[in-house]
């Protein structure tokens, strides 16, 4: 899932970025409440985790008009500790749910992912290639029942090329949805964990489903090869 911080404590955020990544997530980071309103408009996230005290704009004004102009990304609100005020708004304003500060690292994950599978979006509960089967609330990918073990980069990759089966991906588009929009690493990373997934989704099994496109980028077979 692709998600959005938008926290003005450079630090918080930092860590937040990290670690959300290191759990398989794509991240990009806002540091002001109008910085955090353009990213929202010009990028499909499915995630937004929005402080409230924010420089420019607040969250609770950042919040309406996302959902003014029809945003739908899940919205984790961090509120002060024991804000009661703080939560009501947050939930008037549109927010899905909310986070006391300070909050428990391992807590927030849970919310996160709990959140995907509410709001969901266009998104479907489970992708089925053929016998390659992808389920992104349970972080599971299996191919004719066999589960395949796939780290979090990996299975993000898997999912990101199963969103759009048979279509040729562009490795930007990869790095965009995996990584995250600022990523200026080696774009060859992609080929890297394309490889990976290639020896455990396709090899052991004699399928030939993840194909790499001269030039354009990767494919997955609609069918699952």
């Amino acid at each position: 899932m692709r998600v959005l911080v938008v926290e003005d404590e450079r630090r918080l955020a930092v860590a937040l970025q990290r670690g959300l990544q290191s759990e398989g997530f794509s991240v990009d980071v806002a540091l002001d409440g109008p910085q955090g309103l353009w990213m929202a408009t010009e990028h499909d996230y499915d995630l937004i985790v929005l402080d409230i005290m924010l420089p420019g704009l607040n969250g609770y004004r950042l919040c309406a008009k996302l959902r003014a102009a029809g945003n739908e990304s899940g919205i984790l609100m961090l509120t002060a500790k024991d804000g009661e005020y703080d939560e009501a708004e947050a939930l008037d304003t549109g927010a899905d749910d909310f986070l006391s500060k300070p909050f428990s690292y391992l807590v927030l994950v849970a919310r996160l992912r709990a959140l995907g599978r509410r709001t969901g979006r266009r998104r479907p509960q489970v992708m089925r290639l053929g016998d390659l089967v992808i389920d992104p609330a349970r972080r599971s990918c299996c191919r004719g029942g066999t589960e395949i073990r796939l780290t979090a980069r990996e299975f993000a990759v898997v999912e990101c090329l199963a969103r759009r089966p048979g279509e040729v991906v562009a490795k930007r588009d990869i790095l965009e949805q995996v990584w995250d929009s600022a990523f200026d690493g080696d774009p060859n990373v992609v080929e890297v964990h394309v490889s990976a997934v290639r020896r455990k989704i396709d090899a052991p099994f004699g399928r030939a489903a993840l194909e790499t496109v001269r030039g354009a980028g990767y494919r997955l077979a609609a069918d699952g090869g």
